[in-house]
């Protein structure tokens, strides 16, 4: 039903409206950043389909863009000590996905798709942060994250982390590479 595959260039109108549809939900449901994500939809997939650091795209297989995602092996918060920046992790960031797909659960698609690709770089952690305590919860109770801690110093960041040794036996199997 869906695939992971890298965004390019011709993805970015596709992607923007991600983070548009995405914006507009925020002021739905009255987060504060909705009108930052608003306006800067075409910067954020501008950044996303760039070819030295593409975004993965989750792809429905009618050919719609449902979300959007970044795997890195480089941590992008400094709230990570030193001791767990050296153990072998990738880092899940800029996940953005289509509200209007929410019963397919695309955002834990995407967890699971990177969950994998974690284990098949031979990481043993898959690491996210997030400073909104509903998306803490729904990273934690709905996609498996264990709260490693929260760290408040200019706002709140919420570290998460799954170990790939822990992966249920469906989610072995790859969307794709």
């Amino acid at each position: 039903m869906f695939e992971v595959r890298m965004a390019t260039a011709d993805d970015a109108p596709a992607v923007a409206r991600v983070i548009r549809a995405r914006a507009a939900w925020m002021r739905r449901e009255g987060l504060e950043d909705w009108d930052a994500w608003w306006h800067s939809a075409d910067a954020m997939a501008a950044r996303a389909t760039r070819p030295q650091a593409p975004a993965r795209l989750l792809v429905h297989r009618s050919g719609a863009v449902v979300g959007c995602t970044t795997l890195s092996a480089t941590a992008s918060d400094e709230e990570w000590t030193t001791a767990e920046r050296d153990q072998p992790a990738r880092y899940l960031s800029g996940t953005c996905t289509d509200p209007a797909w929410r019963r397919h659960r695309p955002g834990a698609v995407l967890a699971v798709w990177a969950l994998e690709e974690t284990a098949a770089a031979g990481a043993t952690w898959l690491r996210r942060s997030c400073a909104d305590d509903r998306l803490m919860r729904y990273y934690r109770d709905v996609q498996g994250f264990a709260l490693v801690r929260t760290v408040t110093r200019t706002g709140t960041t919420h570290l998460l982390a799954r170990s790939t040794l822990d992966r249920p036996a469906a989610a072995c199997r790859p969307l794709s590479r």
